[in-house]
């Protein structure tokens, strides 16, 4: 399945992701050489549907970390078990013994967080590990995951260093809200996945809404690329498109003026942008 690039692309296709050339040689790539791969483009383009995608077509766990502005290496590698922890020391104090602190910060009593379980995953497969918005992380956790991915392990001061035996095939996403470090760039592939044309949405969108046939998938693919042609503060991607396809399929409507009057929340997320649209005429927008 992952022997050429047109392998790939069909194994994604048959998860239900369209992959475009350009995208599933840069997947193939990071498979082939290891290395990490990291997705830019706008929300909703398809980036971490692409890692779920990927890891679908391997056959393999999909290991999935969301960033967030805090994060801590803690929160992402590892914790200890506190309630565990003390029933242990509870029960050796109910015998009569005194617990020793190798007892208490042993294996059972350790919870993996998504990056110690990527690196621990037996395989025979690697697991996709998606680090999911690294944008919004700060500089500091970013600075320690370029460590981590550079040497592929991690030391536990109570039980030594884990080094991934299978390493994970590692995809990271960003919306681009800040620029990332050169250090992590320079350790990564890249690609861009940008808007897709009209035709490539409407075929998205019959995969991705059941039901929904040629005639509704164009119209809101053509739709939804008028929409962001306008001056909008989130302009509309795939997963709206599908959203929105999918909101008028279950309300039996055509897409027509009305039902885009009544539907809009499922394509545009600001009150401004729906004014916006609305200002622009929306039968003009909708029209075939």
């Amino acid at each position: 399945m992952t022997e050429t690039v047109d392998a790939l692309v069909e194994g994604l296709d048959r998860q239900g992701y369209l992959a475009d050339p350009g995208l599933g040689t840069a997947l193939f790539l990071a498979l082939k050489m290891g290395q990490p791969i990291l997705l830019e483009g706008e929300p909703g383009v398809g980036k971490t549907a692409a890692a779920g995608a990927l890891a679908a077509a391997l056959d393999t766990p999909l290991i999935r970390l969301q960033c967030y502005e805090g994060l801590s290496a803690a929160e992402a590698l590892y914790e200890w078990n506190y309630p565990r922890q003390l029933l242990g020391i509870r029960l050796a104090e109910a015998r009569g013994e005194t617990p020793r602190e190798a007892d208490l910060f042993a294996p059972e009593y350790l919870l993996r967080r998504p990056l110690l379980a990527a690196i621990e995953h037996p395989g025979p497969r690697p697991a996709v590990l998606l680090i999911d918005e690294v944008d919004r992380a700060d500089d500091e956790f970013e600075a320690f995951l370029f460590e981590l991915l550079a040497e592929g392990s991690v030391t536990i001061p109570e039980l030594g260093t884990r080094t991934a035996v299978v390493p994970p095939v590692v995809v990271l996403t960003s919306n681009r809200t800040r620029d990332l470090h050169d250090a992590l760039l320079r350790r990564c592939l890249y690609h861009w996945i940008g808007y897709p044309d009209a035709g490539r949405v409407a075929a998205i969108v019959r995969r991705r809404v059941p039901g929904a046939g040629e005639p509704l998938a164009g119209r809101v693919a053509g739709a939804v690329s008028r929409l962001r042609t306008l001056d909008l503060a989130k302009p509309p991607g795939v997963a709206e498109a599908i959203s929105w396809a999918n909101a008028l399929r279950m309300l039996g409507l055509p897409l027509d003026e009305a039902s885009a009057l009544a539907t809009l929340g499922a394509v545009l997320k600001y009150r401004e942008d729906e004014e916006v649209a609305r200002n622009a005429g929306l039968a003009d927008i909708v029209a075939g």
